[in-house]
């Protein structure tokens, strides 16, 4: 086609001024021809880009956005989505809400979502709640939904203690009397704006609150106090200022179900008794030991003093032999001295013959 239009252009020049020189007439008409027809095709590349621009710079102008044409473009070069941005300050700017298209854009660029925190910004302006637009992105980059944290703020929102999810449904405590007590609360919390950003989460009031339970029925004195009284629960635990350093304002503290558990004290106690029990007989059985060993070390004992006796019985014969040789000890004596062996050998044995039988014991 632009050959066509070269030629068609070449042809009309050459029609109009032809002279001696023609030749350099038609360099010139075909040079002139091109450029113009580049700077034809330039303009029709940028119209055909700036058509994509012309709808949303005609909305902005209606709405009054204040976003101009160039501005558009800008953000397309800079890869920011410009029907975001503009649908963000469009809706901002019909609800009253003051920011800057800069801003918008720079949050976008951060990787927050500038939808949800205008949206939030309308909900805590139509609720008279505090919340500029600094306050609402840093919430919003921070990983919280700065839109539920609004919600949260103008609905108040009630969380389970224990949570659930977590596997467990009571919060479990034992009274001075060793009754133990099982409680279940509900914590109607709201969100705190100015503290949601390094403020801490639910787990946190969970926690403190379960604690604050633990600690209020611990110090009963007995379990029927806790069942008279729950509400004596939420009120102490209330006087604690839980929600101190966290992302939520504790409206109330309310015992949804108290119930009576084991009997911890007795089961302790019998616990402790059989302990007892095995550390007594440990001490018996170690004791009974000793003795054992004690008594078989009497009975190497004697059998040693039974092994000198009998050490010393052998020298009586050497001893007599002696005697005999050096003329101190007559045959007769020896005759007299064995007899009187002999009577006492037997009066042993009349001795022996007379005793009451031993038991197994004295036999061991």
């Amino acid at each position: 086609m632009l050959d066509y239009l070269l030629r068609g252009t070449t042809f009309l020049a050459m029609q109009r001024g032809f002279s001696a020189d023609g030749a350099a007439d038609t360099e010139w008409g075909t040079g002139t021809i091109a450029a113009v027809v580049a700077l034809i095709l330039v303009l029709l590349i940028i119209g055909l880009f700036l058509l994509q621009f012309i709808g949303l710079w005609i909305r902005s102008i209606a709405s009054k956005a204040g976003i101009g044409l160039l501005d558009l473009v800008a953000m397309r070069l800079r890869k920011v989505d410009v029907r975001i941005i503009l649908g963000t300050k469009i809706m901002a700017v019909q609800a009253g809400i003051p920011c800057e298209t800069r801003d918008l854009e720079s949050h976008y660029l951060a990787g927050g979502n500038p939808v949800k925190v205008v949206r939030a910004l309308i909900a805590a302006n139509r609720a008279n709640i505090k919340l500029d637009f600094k306050t609402a992105t840093a919430i919003d980059l921070a990983g919280r939904d700065v839109q539920e944290a609004v919600h949260t703020s103008v609905l108040p929102k009630i969380i389970d203690c224990p949570n659930p999810e977590l596997g467990r449904t009571t919060v479990d405590a034992v009274a001075k009397d060793g009754i133990q007590v099982k409680a279940k609360a509900r914590v109607t919390v709201r969100a705190n704006l100015d503290r949601l950003v390094g403020g801490a989460t639910e787990e946190t009031i969970i926690a403190r609150v379960g604690e604050g339970i633990v600690t209020t029925i611990g110090s009963s004195e007995s379990y029927k106090n806790v069942l008279e009284n729950p509400d004596s629960i939420s009120k102490r635990v209330l006087e604690k200022g839980l929600d101190a350093g966290t992302a939520f304002e504790i409206l109330s503290i309310d015992i949804a179900d108290v119930d009576v558990g084991e009997n911890i004290g007795a089961k302790l106690q019998l616990d402790q008794a059989e302990s007892n029990r095995r550390m007594f007989l440990a001490e018996a059985e170690k004791r009974r030991a000793a003795a054992a060993a004690r008594r078989e070390e009497m009975r190497a004992l004697v059998e040693e003093n039974r092994a000198k006796v009998v050490l010393a019985e052998a020298e009586v014969p050497k001893a007599i032999a002696e005697a005999f040789r050096s003329g101190n000890l007559g045959i007769m004596d020896y005759y007299r001295m064995k007899n009187i062996q002999a009577d006492t050998d037997m009066r042993d044995g009349i001795g022996r013959s007379t005793e009451p039988p031993k038991t197994p014991d004295q036999n061991a």
